[in-house]
């Protein structure tokens, strides 16, 4: 029996070698070389052709010079890393071949499969410690799965400035042509919980986490530049109706009852009920679809002055998608099967990074002329008054080695933004800065952003005064764990003025919940008439109708009807027609429990829920756009140019579809 040495060198097991002397010796010489040929380890690429980025191939061929197995002493990969701790690149990149088995704290192991037991049939022993270990961390291998956003894929690659936004954001990453960072990708479905099917009908999540040399900034998008809601505390109510009913147990599949009353007491979630419900309602997996940053952001230039934006990412492999009757033919891992299989053999898939933006004033004057609030999820901003302008692209060119160490475990969070990149009012933006971060505190611990996955990457060593805590790996040593005069920490100048980014707010604390008004309808009634072809119409009227077949009570197909005839009356007819059930007129006789009708005929239908109003209203005429006033006056009046708006155009449909 022969085995590899901790230096390469073949090894004859002790209990045949005997004595080395004169034909002996000359055998084992022989067999030392023969052996030593066939069964030294040998990289597992040729090193002209490495199959993932140079970067993480350099780190890869580093570890894997370790040579294997030191016979009788346990050693994995070599005598130079004895007491010393492995990393985590190491660790991913290590081939099972240059391992060894053993218990989780290190005690090789001859075999997983056995137990200790009192005599051959007798019962299994407590002292089994392998057995134990095993189990028990079996036992715990789950965490919570994400109650929004559980099926996903992801991978990872590289983000490249290739038209710097310096005029407008201080963000490094924008600063000049040529800037790049790794990113890390995550798609997903939205209801759905972690085993489902990956072509259903439903929006789907588009978060990328930017590595940039100033620290993470998460982009945390859907592919719809709109949602279901505007007002944040309708956020869990909203999902609820996407999971299944408390009693039966049954998803919307077969029992749509819950989200068609959410959608009919709601109405102005019918902006994305129309593109739910529309051919982009099942993208054919996730390189064929766009994504949208959704919420208004603030971007930050040198001089202090800042613009409202929206972050666009569009896909170079163009759109595809995939009708109801074809999503019963796929298979339920389709999306990620697609993304996986696709950048293992090459085919990496990239999209643009593109941005619109607007000043104050120009926000101000969106509202009091069109009745567009930049602080609404549920509007979006006109392509041709607000084009375009790329500012780079992203290539996804790496899987995951690990699942879930690098996307079940990734941690998005929309309130990490670099300098240059601040939150506007949104509110339902406001609310998820704190609920995100909240989320994974809860799902994967405290110490989340410590995973290698989550971390940063800066050229400057990143200390606070955090410790302690659930699984602290990088706990920052002997350093103190407050502002020390002893043993100081170093600081880096403020590169943003916050009191003017965000100091035009000066107003009375007020209640709030908004009201559906006829604006509300103008988007989605321009993507019925003027991007909806035939075809495309009669697949819309096709998926509504059959969804709205598995709904119990046919008073919510009425006033849902009711609000699809506010979009168009040829489109509730048509409904009427599919479903059998006459809707309402129209939404003003109607009062909704969940929004202020602001279309109501009689003032006692307007207030939600039955409210009379007569203390106070949380209604409010401009529905909290940034009416005119709104701003400082240094923020309309030093809001510079707005950039260049000469490399965007209104090329998507009407209306910025």
């Amino acid at each position: 029996m022969f085995l590899i040495g901790g230096d390469g060198d073949v090894i004859m097991h002790e209990s045949l070698r005997g004595p080395r002397s004169g034909i002996n010796e000359f055998i084992y010489i022989r067999l030392s070389l023969l052996l030593s040929f066939f069964l030294t380890p040998k990289p597992l690429f040729p090193l002209h052709q490495p199959p993932f980025p140079p970067s993480l191939y350099n780190q890869f061929t580093s570890n894997t010079t370790m040579a294997t197995q030191t016979a009788g002493h346990g050693q994995a990969n070599g005598k130079e890393f004895a007491g010393k701790f492995r990393t985590y690149e190491d660790d991913r990149n290590t081939p099972s071949q240059d391992t060894l088995y053993c218990t989780s704290n290190g005690v090789p192991m001859p075999h997983p499969y056995e137990t200790q037991r009192a005599g051959v049939n007798g019962p299994l022993l407590l002292q089994d410690f392998h057995l134990i270990d095993l189990i028990s961390h079996f036992d715990r291998e789950r965490i919570p799965e994400r109650v929004v956003h559980a099926k996903g894929s992801g991978a990872h690659g590289t983000f490249k400035c290739t038209k710097p936004l310096d005029d407008l954001c201080i963000a490094d990453v924008f600063a000049k042509a040529g800037n790049e960072c790794p990113v890390t990708v995550r798609f997903s479905t939205v209801g759905g919980e972690s085993g489902s099917h990956d072509c259903a009908r439903d929006p789907r999540g588009f978060s990328v986490k930017f590595r940039t040399e100033e620290g993470n900034w998460d982009m945390v998008a859907n592919n719809t530049p709109v949602f279901f809601l505007r007002d944040p505390a309708k956020f869990p109510h909203f999902i609820h109706t996407q999971k299944r009913d408390p009693a039966t147990h049954l998803s919307g599949s077969d029992d749509s009852t819950m989200f068609w009353d959410y959608l009919s007491q709601n109405p102005e979630s019918i902006h994305q009920v129309m593109i739910l419900m529309g051919d982009r309602g099942i993208p054919d997996g996730y390189r064929f679809m766009h994504g949208y940053g959704g919420h208004t952001l603030k971007l930050v230039n040198k001089a202090g002055d800042w613009v409202y934006a929206q972050m666009h990412m569009k896909s170079k492999q163009g759109t595809k998608f995939i009708t109801q009757e074809e999503s019963a033919n796929y298979s339920p891992d389709h999306s990620q099967k697609d993304l996986f299989t696709a950048i293992e053999k090459g085919d990496c898939p990239s999209w643009s990074v593109e941005f619109q933006t607007m000043t104050a004033k120009e926000a101000e004057q969106l509202w009091e002329e069109q009745k567009i609030n930049v602080f609404d999820l549920t509007h979006i901003w006109p392509h041709k008054q607000f084009p375009l302008r790329e500012v780079g692209e992203f290539t996804l060119n790496e899987n995951a080695k690990n699942y879930f160490a690098e996307i079940e475990q990734v941690a998005f969070n929309p309130a990490h933004m670099p300098p240059g990149i601040e939150p506007s009012a949104d509110p339902v933006l406001q609310s998820r800065l704190f609920s995100y971060p909240d989320a994974h505190r809860h799902r994967v611990g405290v110490n989340y952003q410590q995973l290698p996955v989550n971390s940063s990457r800066t050229s400057h060593r990143v200390a606070n005064f955090q410790r302690d805590g659930n699984m602290a790996f990088y706990n920052q040593g002997s350093r103190p764990n407050y502002l020390s005069s002893i043993e100081p920490i170093s600081f880096r100048e403020r590169s943003v003025d916050l009191d003017k980014v965000h100091g035009q707010f000066i107003s009375s604390a007020v209640t709030f919940l908004s009201e559906i008004k006829p604006e509300d309808f103008n988007a989605p009634r321009a993507l019925w008439e003027k991007v909806f072809d035939d075809k495309a119409k009669a697949r819309f009227v096709s998926n509504v109708s059959g969804h709205m077949s598995t709904c119990r009570y046919p008073e919510i197909i009425k006033r849902q009807i009711a609000i699809f005839r506010h979009v168009s009356d040829d489109l509730a007819t048509r409904l009427e027609k599919a479903t059998g059930i006459k809707g309402y007129e129209g939404i003003a006789n109607m009062r909704f429990n969940g929004t202020h009708n602001g279309m109501a005929s009689d003032p006692k239908l307007r207030h939600a829920n039955g409210m009379s109003g007569k203390v106070s209203s949380s209604a409010h005429d401009h529905n909290g756009a940034p009416i005119k006033g709104t701003h400082k006056a240094d923020s309309i009046d030093h809001a510079g140019t707005n950039g260049t708006r000469v490399n965007g155009a209104a090329t998507n449909g009407a209306n910025g579809h």
